[in-house]
């Protein structure tokens, strides 16, 4: 539970909410104590037959007994009235009054304390979020992205439940149990003991199911996460699902993750289940063997009636203020399961680079250079990159070539930092890259995949993404000199058109030329070209092409290559195999050096177009 404390304490940055609201609540209390305190005048008032001077007479008889404690005045005495019927409708009134005050008190203390709490998780659901945007990809990629998001959304909901159950729930049921006990002190003290007695018997029911409902929810919450996942790539990957017909297998699988939630949410259950029960069974049993004592005693003559049901009425109160915290903290337990895996996340190590403390870096001039690094995933036995060494100048184009798998994209995400190398170095000029911020590395490089990423927004906004400042007319520029203008101006809104989830409204040329007319509108230093053109036809590609020639000038551009044309065009072609380099060179050179690239050419690179293969 330290870290639910901890972010409970985060709460207190809104002080004065805190203040006001406690000091209302206070007095939604106080004003539950006052109307318990005055039911024993009315009591003694309508019991005792001979009460002939009212409300007066009988605040008379408990100043003299020294009940007020000298703080009720004698002229105060005198204002009350005489006649029993005028001093209960004056009590009355006093309790309507009050009833009223204590409404808006409560309502005060509600409103100011789902305030702190939401603005609290706010805070913190917007650290988990900006944390993950920091942590390594190669953290992300091992663990998966659904795991974070859960947390993000679930966790904190989770994390919310708890807090308002603390501070809004909790607090003003303590204080009115608490209220409850002292005036059944105040009345009557040696009853009230005899009733506390029952507490260690109730605190050691709670917090043995407590443990045992935080255990269940820690499960059930990652097994929720495992159900975004699943739900997240059957409905993302749904044409593969229906084209494959395997609507029954995710419908299986989806089923056996969520059977597992509900296995966990049931022990949860059973223990929320027993905790009230048990409380109120405890309860009832103290109250009914304080009734005994207590008719023993008014049966002797030894206590006041009205004494006995005032301090029996206010035990009730207190009983029915206290059992649902049973509840609460069950909830504060369940709460407590999601803040772990919440402070597990923010307390994960970010990616080097972000201390504003270290230099930047001065645009790309002179070389990037690879010293014998090398990669390996998570879990992976063989090393996706292996000592690999590479030097590339300044305005050079390199293509990258070979198998599948072989380790072209994780090598050229070295050179954002996407990756850091297990194993060397890496130089941009000379230069460390691991020893400079790495939004001024970032910001030299831009960098279009086959698998396009855009987000929710306008066209004009997924083209200037990550180029905030951009104009209006450098978005339209870009976009024409990705040739993206073409099916643009056709579109009604134009560069206003709003894109569809993940682009989905587009077509797969479409949103690869969007990604183009990004990268061409960052004006990189460094060009990365992962497959790039892999969704674009011949025809679009040449103009495409065309653009890249021309933009590619006096910039360092590195090049997943898959279609010969790629290749040829190239300064030169790096080929890898297994993580290494097995050959780097011109294309005639290395179909007569390089048994690997030779039978790329032959069966994968001129596959690409007829015409390309008869060109070689």
């Amino acid at each position: 539970m330290d870290a639910f404390w901890k972010y409970a304490k985060q709460m207190g940055q809104m002080r004065w909410h805190l203040i006001f609201g406690a000091l209302f609540a206070l007095f939604s209390a106080g004003g539950l104590g006052a109307g318990i305190m005055a039911m024993r005048p009315i009591l003694d008032i309508l019991l005792e037959s001979g009460n002939t001077g009212g409300l007066q007479a009988l605040a008379q008889s408990y100043l003299n007994e020294g009940e007020f404690f000298g703080i009720i005045q004698q002229s105060w005495i005198e204002t009350l009235p005489t006649s029993s019927f005028d001093s209960i409708l004056f009590i009355m009134a006093g309790l309507a009054i009050l009833t009223v005050v204590g409404g808006f008190t409560n309502f005060m203390h509600q409103y100011l304390a789902l305030t702190v709490v939401h603005t609290t998780v706010s805070k913190i659901r917007r650290r988990a979020f900006g944390q993950v945007l920091e942590l390594p990809l190669k953290t992300i990629v091992s663990e998966g992205p659904t795991d974070a998001i859960s947390r993000i959304v679930n966790d904190t909901e989770a994390l919310s439940a708890g807090l308002v159950a603390m501070l809004s729930k909790a607090v003003a049921h303590i204080l009115k149990g608490g209220v409850s006990l002292i005036v059944a002190f105040v009345t009557n003290w040696q009853l009230a003991i005899v009733a506390l007695l029952v507490m260690p018997i109730l605190a050691t029911v709670i917090r043995k199911l407590g443990k045992r409902i935080k255990r269940a929810s820690g499960k059930a919450l990652s097994s929720r996460a495992d159900l975004y996942r699943a739900s997240t790539e059957a409905l993302q990957g749904l044409r593969v699902v229906k084209v494959y017909t395997t609507e029954r297998y995710e419908a299986g699988r989806f089923g056996r993750i969520n059977n597992e939630v509900l296995r966990q949410q049931l022990k949860v259950r059973t223990a929320r289940a027993l905790a009230g029960p048990f409380a109120e069974m405890i309860t009832m049993l103290a109250l009914g063997a304080l009734t005994i004592v207590a008719a023993k005693l008014i049966l002797d003559d030894v206590l006041d009636k009205s004494e006995f049901m005032t301090v029996l009425v206010a035990l009730a109160i207190a009983g029915a203020s206290i059992k649902p915290i049973s509840g609460l903290i069950n909830d504060i337990q369940q709460s407590g399961a999601a803040a772990d895996r919440l402070d597990k996340l923010l307390s994960a190590d970010p990616e080097p680079g972000h201390d504003s403390r270290l230099p930047t870096l001065a645009r790309h001039h002179n070389s990037i250079q690879f010293e014998n690094v090398s990669v390996i995933y998570p879990g992976a036995t063989n090393p996706a990159v292996s000592d690999v060494s590479l030097k590339i100048q300044h305005g050079e184009t390199v293509a990258f070539v070979g198998p599948n798998g072989c380790g072209k994209t994780t090598l050229l995400s070295l050179i954002p930092r996407l990756f850091d190398p297990d194993e060397g170095r890496m130089f941009i000029d000379g230069t460390d890259i691991s020893r400079v911020r790495i939004r001024s590395l970032r910001r030299q490089v831009g960098v279009v995949t086959q698998e396009v990423v855009l987000f929710k927004g306008t066209i004009s906004e997924n083209i200037a993404y990550g180029s905030r400042h951009a104009t209006r007319e450098q978005i339209e520029q870009a976009a024409r000199d990705a040739r993206a203008m073409e099916f643009i101006d056709e579109l009604e809104d134009g560069l206003d058109t709003h894109v569809g989830e993940q682009g989905l409204t587009m077509s797969g040329g479409q949103r690869q030329r969007l990604a183009i007319a990004r990268a061409i509108l960052r004006d990189p230093a460094i060009l990365i070209l992962d497959e790039a053109t892999s969704m674009i036809d011949a025809h679009s590609e040449r103009l495409i092409g065309e653009v890249l020639d021309t933009f590619c000038q006096n910039r360092t551009s590195l090049i997943v290559a898959h279609r010969l044309s790629t290749v040829l065009g190239a300064d030169r072609i790096v080929v890898l195999d297994e993580g290494k380099i097995v050959g780097q060179g011109k294309h005639e050179d290395l179909l007569k050096t390089c048994p690997v690239y030779e039978r790329l050419a032959r069966y994968q690179l001129m596959s690409a177009h007829p015409s390309e293969k008869d060109n070689a």
